[in-house]
């Protein structure tokens, strides 16, 4: 799971030209669910966020205080394309949960936020709308926030894209028959150059 979290003076959002939703000072969150999300992640988030000390205290301090501490608003808005992988320059969203499945999953996000919190404070948008998120951000402060879980899948993928990439620039090293044959020319009287031998060679090569 990821989140970018705004500290914002103050954010709103518009739906087919109508606003649907807005806060004054405090946060506005961007999350982005990943198709391995459990509640592990969902409450691991949940703190995060509303523990996170953006704010100043009474006497100034910066970095002191916390949306919950300063008693602010919070805005949520659901963000498949945090999850984005480029494939060169072309967007990749096969890591964000599916649709069905991601839509129970936020509004649990958001329940468990009204619990910890205050449910007055808590808002958000239209999930799987296309809508348009007015951010005035205070600072700026943007801080990007990723669940542990979320981390170590990424790692993982990565990892496997490039053990995919080695066995790809294997293949194309291995020599093809006719090359082999041209480099080994075999002698009428090598067993080996039965067709019977031929044919285990050939069985072993990928089609």
């Amino acid at each position: 799971m990821k989140a970018i979290v705004q500290r914002v003076a103050q954010a709103s959002v518009t739906v087919g030209g109508e606003q649907i939703s807005s806060i004054g000072r405090g946060l506005c969150v961007l999350l982005g669910i990943s198709l391995e999300d459990t509640q592990r992640e969902l409450e691991h988030m949940v703190r995060k966020i509303l523990n996170l000390r953006v704010f100043e205290d009474e006497s100034g301090k910066h970095w002191s205080k916390s949306v919950m501490d300063k008693q602010y608003e919070v805005l949520c808005v659901s963000q498949f394309t945090l999850q984005c992988i480029l494939k060169g320059n072309k967007p990749d969203y096969h890591m964000a949960m599916p649709t069905e499945q991601a839509e129970s999953f936020y509004n649990n996000f958001l329940e468990q936020l009204r619990k910890a919190y205050k449910p007055e404070l808590i808002k958000d948008g239209k999930f799987g709308a296309y809508m348009q998120v007015h951010i005035q951000n205070d600072g700026p402060v943007t801080i990007e926030l990723e669940s542990p879980a979320a981390t170590v899948d990424l790692k993982q993928l990565t990892k496997l894209e490039k053990q995919q990439q080695r066995k790809e620039k294997t293949r194309t090293k291995v020599p093809s028959e006719s090359s082999r044959e041209r480099n080994n020319p075999r002698n009428k009287d090598d067993p080996s150059a039965s067709s019977g031998a031929e044919g285990d060679v050939s069985s072993e090569r990928e089609p």
